[in-house]
């Protein structure tokens, strides 16, 4: 409740202002948003928009005192569901629950800012834009804005009261939408369906014997590769350096994740192993890029939330320094 309210004031005294000019946003204000998607029950759908292409989800999170359930269920196509309780995941495909390796989730929708915010000052300059509706709340409308063109510009828009995301928007050039999540539907708080839940619990899937996938976190190993990117755009650290199976691959690859605090870049090495579609390549999705090349006897691919100039930058300085 103390987090409510102090929410509100901060938020009361942006609004105030907000239609006299721009404003900067304080990394306060955005931290409260950072937790809202983590500490708040809402259920709801919400649509997933790229390429010309629309997905619809069912959202719903509750935080219990044994920790926070999610369960997302696909409403297009076939069935498809997935659980999440404190870092663990379930996915529920083909008629068949798995339990999924939670190290390699990206962030998610409406979860999207991460919980340590002191980069986004470095890389982006936040501004305010106003209040508009969506899915029947008001939301204050945030839009962060590169210091450099090597990354995209992000907009979002956070429900007032509770500072849940409700809407965020990926900006590619010339401001075209590039991929965009949001609330069509949305209950905040009140009754919110835990049969589920309790369901969970009643057959332990926290604790369940459940088939794990070709690769758990087992087979995941970090490791110093001795690999390097020598030009990464500023403010990318390091997050993660592992070695890792990957399906329809012949041996372990390298991976090393960049993030910057709203975009993340992956650097995938492999031994080439002569496939026809280990081809030199540039392909996208979203607001995500993937170009790949053989550079002597590796195969190297970068996937990031960027733009594609700034993957195929990335690439192109990707060298072997030794261990």
């Amino acid at each position: 409740m103390r987090l409510l309210v102090v929410f509100c004031g901060l938020l009361l005294a942006v609004v105030a202002n907000v239609y006299a000019e721009e404003r900067p946003v304080s990394l306060d204000w955005l931290e409260i948003v950072a937790f809202a998607g983590h500490q708040t029950d809402y259920s709801g759908v919400f649509i997933y928009q790229y390429d010309n292409r629309v997905e619809t989800s069912n959202i719903i999170h509750v935080t219990e005192a044994n920790g926070e359930y999610e369960k997302l269920e696909s409403l297009d196509g076939p069935k498809h569901e997935i659980i999440r309780h404190d870092g663990q995941v379930w996915d529920y495909d083909n008629h068949k629950m798995v339990q999924e390796c939670s190290q390699q989730e990206r962030s998610r929708f409406p979860t999207l800012l991460p919980e340590q915010l002191s980069a986004l000052s470095a890389n982006y300059q936040a501004k305010l834009l106003g209040v508009e509706r969506v899915a029947g709340y008001n939301a204050q409308v945030i839009l962060f804005q590169p210091k450099d063109n090597l990354r995209y510009t992000h907009k979002i828009w956070v429900h007032t009261d509770s500072g849940l995301l409700l809407k965020a928007a990926v900006l590619g050039d010339k401001n075209k939408v590039a991929e965009q999540y949001a609330f069509t539907q949305l209950q905040i708080g009140g009754k919110i369906d835990r049969s589920w839940v309790r369901e969970c619990d009643s057959v332990g899937l926290p604790g369940k014997d459940l088939p794990k996938p070709p690769e758990t976190a087992k087979d995941i190993a970090p490791t110093n590769s001795g690999w390097v990117a020598d030009t990464l755009p500023s403010g990318f650290k390091k997050t993660m350096e592992i070695q890792r199976p990957m399906h329809g691959k012949h041996a372990p690859v390298t991976q090393m994740v960049f993030s910057d605090g709203l975009s993340a870049i992956s650097i995938f090495i492999e031994p080439n192993d002569g496939d026809e579609d280990d081809v030199d390549g540039l392909s996208s999705r979203g607001a995500v890029n993937l170009y790949h090349k053989v550079v002597d006897k590796n195969l190297i691919t970068v996937v990031g939330e960027v733009p594609p100039r700034t993957v195929m930058l990335v690439l192109d300085s990707v060298r072997y320094n030794g261990k």
